[in-house]
């Protein structure tokens, strides 16, 4: 009996165990996943909490056990990942070592507020985050309790999980204190170490003029230093100071230092992994996928959706004896909601920006690339079902079969990319 092992059961961990369920023979192939959690934490549904929109009001709206969405034949091993041995090709846990023959690491990332001096120890007291089901709810306390004052959305260092979060929630937090008639007696600002509102120049030319409109300010250019909760002030490496009422930030992202201790990462935890195939460098019978991999596009659900097609082909081929000729293309699709029921929408790979255009069929859509519709709202409400009963269960989503793990430029504005 052969062994595929899978390290994490998050979206990328679940949807390879599905896949791979369904393509290998159960007395051929023995699957198991080790996760030292059993919560499954639906995390776009973490942004909406602290604000109590669209039904997210707690932790029932994004928190379901993990074993709901693990196939049958797939055995789930609740256990601390301690080491990887990729020459004796085992695992060490604290329930034991485990073999494999083919590994999948799919540990995704983690937030680090004590690198940045006084965050950590002023988390929940006027510092807050929203990457954690903890943090998120004690943010809907401290919003709740905001009657006036300066608000500030700081993003530390990139790269971070979710790179359109940190601009929804300031989009968010303008339409919240409007539904609560303070908008005008409320600051909110976007304190970010980019050149402007996000990382891409297009997307961020027009995501920055509907922050203009929206009188949410964007302070760029800003590397925190340190927090000083007593006198509610932000400093940069600079100097540069921003005073604060409200702080919600995202922390330094790092990935597992548990794969560093390995031989397996990048000296932050990421995953060493040729960009198109998804294979690990450092070592044979190996793949990664999502937020624990250091491939340059973002980190995001979509992303490891599209990852995972990759990685199931790539095991295939390798387990017929043939060299992984899948590829990754860098493929990212994100809705990013802007509040008042309206959404924008973002695709876009490694080597094309996002553009403005019609999502998936060009003229028709329905979706609008780079505008703030309606339509895009009602499909990233309708993405929390979609994730629950198609995405980790590895099946088609129709009627979204357009959108496959290749960018595609049809319905894209090309004009606007240079020459």
């Amino acid at each position: 009996m052969k062994k595929l092992l899978i390290l994490g059961s998050g979206t990328g961990g679940t949807v390879i165990a599905n896949g791979m369920r369904k393509k290998l023979k159960s007395s051929e192939w023995d699957i198991t996943i080790i996760d030292k959690n059993l919560d499954h934490i639906y995390q776009p549904g973490l942004l909406f909490l602290p604000f109590k929109l669209y039904g997210y009001n707690d932790e029932t709206a994004v928190r379901k056990d993990k074993k709901k969405f693990i196939p049958s034949g797939v055995n789930f091993v609740q256990a601390e990942i301690k080491l990887v041995d990729h020459k004796k090709k085992t695992v060490e846990t604290s329930a034991g070592k485990h073999s494999y023959d083919m590994l999948v690491v799919a540990l995704g990332c983690d937030v680090h507020p004590e690198e940045i001096e006084g965050m950590e120890k002023s988390l929940g007291s006027g510092v807050n985050m929203f990457y954690t089901l903890d943090s998120a709810m004690q943010l809907q306390k401290d919003l709740a309790k905001i009657e006036k004052g300066r608000v500030i959305m700081n993003i530390a260092e990139l790269p971070y999980k979710c790179p359109v979060a940190p601009l929804e929630f300031v989009y968010l937090a303008d339409y919240y204190f409007t539904l609560k008639g303070i908008r005008d007696q409320v600051e909110i600002a976007l304190v970010t170490p980019m050149d402007g509102a996000f990382s891409k120049p297009i997307a961020s030319k027009i995501l920055g003029s509907t922050m203009g409109d929206k009188n949410i300010k964007i302070i760029p250019k800003f590397s925190i230093a340190s927090v000083d909760n007593k006198k509610k002030k932000i400093t940069s490496y600079e100097k540069h100071e921003e005073p604060y009422d409200l702080l919600v930030s995202v922390p330094p992202n790092r990935g597992s230092d548990m794969l560093d201790d390995s031989g397996l990462a990048n000296g932050s935890g990421y995953m060493d992994v040729d960009p198109q195939t998804l294979k690990s460098k450092k070592a044979d019978f190996i793949y990664a996928l999502g937020d624990v991999t250091d491939v340059k596009t973002s980190k995001a659900g979509s992303v490891t959706h599209f990852m995972a097609d990759v990685v199931i082909e790539n095991l295939m081929h390798e387990i017929n004896g043939k060299q992984p000729s899948q590829e990754f293309d860098g493929h990212s699709n994100c809705f990013i909601e802007s509040g008042f029921k309206k959404a924008f929408l973002i695709d876009f790979n490694y080597t094309v920006e996002p553009l403005p255009g019609k999502f998936p069929m060009a003229g028709i859509g329905p979706f609008g690339l780079l505008k703030d519709t309606k339509i895009n709202h009602m499909g990233k409400m309708a993405f929390r079902n979609m994730y629950w009963e198609k995405i980790l269960k590895h099946k088609p989503l129709a009627p979204f079969g357009l959108v496959t793990n290749k960018m595609s430029l049809t319905g894209k504005d090309t004009s606007l990319l240079k020459k």
